[in-house]
């Protein structure tokens, strides 16, 4: 699927500014709309939106189709009547620049907690709204609630050390403990009201301004969530819930020992019984927050890395074929043309190729990757397709600046190779690799908010392979050069994205000699 010359900006929510320790869907990111609007973008590309679990990864979430509640925003809770002013004036001091999970994780449920008290008590109109949405959604929305308020109940601990009888998840069992765990589990119904509502109002918001949100959907779920717990069945993991094989890649150019994401493999002939339903629900879910979807890891869906489920890294593992061009089919015999981003990279086969290019879905290019003698040429600007969405770095790469830092330092032959490229012999390589991207054939150009600051690694987002300390910086509006949204104006106006309207030449009338 072709799609428009356009340019965006790629941030994840609980990176956005404001008070109260982790971005969120209040005012902040209404003004990072209007700055994207300022700045010419027609683009907003985010992470996982799920609810996250241990490491405070967006791509390890307790739920493949539930939003995190701890980007609710009080600010929106106060609109609507639930928390009053001074909920929102007692707000400890948090870092601006950081997000410190542990804390910050403690108030936002504890704020998320007093406004359900005062939403129980009175509705304020929304009774009609609430219930629409728990019928809407309750294919997953009854598991998931179930599964949070029992893993609450068993102080956090994962799905296999709960209580026996509901390890198992039996229907009976599961029914018994829904009566027991009433309370808790209208509390998670109501964060996912208020998720779904404030999401589809910031939705709404930029879509007015001409803005389509990119989101995320990871190829693979988490072992311990509620999609696995009550779904087993489609995952490599025994009656008891002990995984058989995990998922991750080879060593690459990320990590030596490749990486070990200790996700479950799915079992993909039984979900083609049913024409693979559990994943049409997943994307339709996905569909209604986002406008287009970028897949993590397309390249499992033609094979995917077999690694058993006690290894300790990723080194020993094996290729599987993965369902292929029929998961495609079907996907596309129920839903159409879906907009998809194939997220290609890694170990890319001429099968995985064929794969994307079948379904003409725009793969992603990264220009840290394009440089020096033992880098790949195909992520040189001049090589770059139009139907390919480009990228200066993505989160799991260092920052642009801190990339050619420490190439000045580690690796002159990257360093020297990547001025004469760009003609560039000045301070602001970064910006002169954004003009790069912008200035490519690809349809789509994505930079990081990071390399649009120019910041170093300290605002790195993401080390695969490690846990601390990801997926904790954040932005401030102070770092921001007034003159910015003009810069990437002129930017987009220069290099046609979106392109401007096709004027006509005038004919010119030539005599005959």
């Amino acid at each position: 699927m072709r799609f428009e010359r356009r340019a965006g900006i790629l941030l994840h929510p609980t990176s956005l500014p404001g008070k109260f320790g982790i971005g969120d869907m209040g005012y902040e990111a209404y003004n990072f709309v209007n700055f994207l609007e300022a700045a010419g973008q027609k683009l907003w590309q985010v992470f996982p939106l799920g609810p996250t679990g241990y490491g405070d990864s967006p791509y390890q979430c307790f739920s493949a189709f539930a939003g995190n509640q701890y980007i609710l925003s009080p600010e929106k809770l106060r609109d609507y009547g639930f928390l009053s002013d001074d909920d929102l004036n007692n707000v400890p001091r948090f870092d601006p620049s950081k997000i410190d999970y542990g804390s910050v994780i403690n108030y936002k449920i504890s704020l998320n907690k007093k406004a359900y008290d005062n939403f129980s008590k009175n509705k304020k109109g929304l009774d009609d709204e609430y219930s629409v949405f728990k019928k809407e959604n309750e294919d997953w929305l009854n598991d998931f609630s179930l599964f949070m308020a029992a893993k609450e109940y068993h102080d956090g601990v994962e799905w296999t050390k709960w209580d026996k009888e509901l390890v198992a998840a039996k229907k009976k069992t599961k029914e018994a403990w829904e009566n027991k765990l009433a309370a808790a589990i209208d509390y998670f119904n109501f964060t996912q009201f208020i998720f779904d509502k404030q999401w589809s109002e910031l939705k709404d918001y930029a879509n007015r301004k001409g803005i389509r949100i990119i989101g995320d959907i990871p190829i693979f779920v988490a072992f311990d969530s509620a999609d696995v717990w009550s779904h087993r069945e489609f995952f490599s993991v025994d009656k008891n819930g002990k995984l058989i094989f995990v998922a991750g890649v080879p060593p690459d150019y990320f990590s030596e020992t490749g990486q070990l994401w200790g996700n479950p493999l799915f079992d993909w002939n039984k979900m083609e019984n049913d024409d693979y339903l559990w994943w049409r629900k997943r994307i339709i879910k996905l569909l209604d927050l986002v406008d287009i979807i970028r897949i993590d890891h397309f390249r499992g869906f033609d094979a995917y890395w077999e690694i058993p489920g006690n290894a300790s890294n990723a080194i020993k593992g094996r290729w599987v074929k993965g369902p292929g061009e029929k998961f495609f089919d079907t996907i596309e015999k129920h839903l159409g043309k879906v907009p998809i981003i194939a997220e290609d990279l890694g170990v890319i086969t001429k099968s995985v190729i064929s794969l994307r290019e079948k379904f003409e879905y725009p793969g992603m290019k990264i220009l840290q990757f394009a440089f020096g003698t033992g880098m790949a040429t195909k992520f040189l600007p001049h090589n770059i397709p139009f139907n390919s969405v480009v990228y200066t770095g993505s989160h799991d790469n260092d920052t642009t600046r801190e990339f050619f830092d420490k190439a000045k330092t580690q690796d002159n032959d990257i360093y020297n190779h990547a001025r004469k490229y760009l003609n560039y012999f000045g301070d602001d390589i970064t910006f002169e690799l954004i003009r790069a991207a912008y200035r490519t054939s690809a349809d789509t150009v994505i930079i990081p908010m990071q390399d649009i600051l120019n910041l170093g690694g300290e605002a790195r987002m993401n080390f695969p392979g490690t846990l601390g300390s990801n997926w904790a910086w954040r932005f401030r509006w102070d770092q921001v050069p007034h003159d910015l949204t003009n810069i990437y104006k002129e930017l987009a106006l220069l290099y046609e994205r979106p392109p401007k309207p096709e004027k006509k030449l005038k004919e010119i009338e030539i005599e005959d000699p």
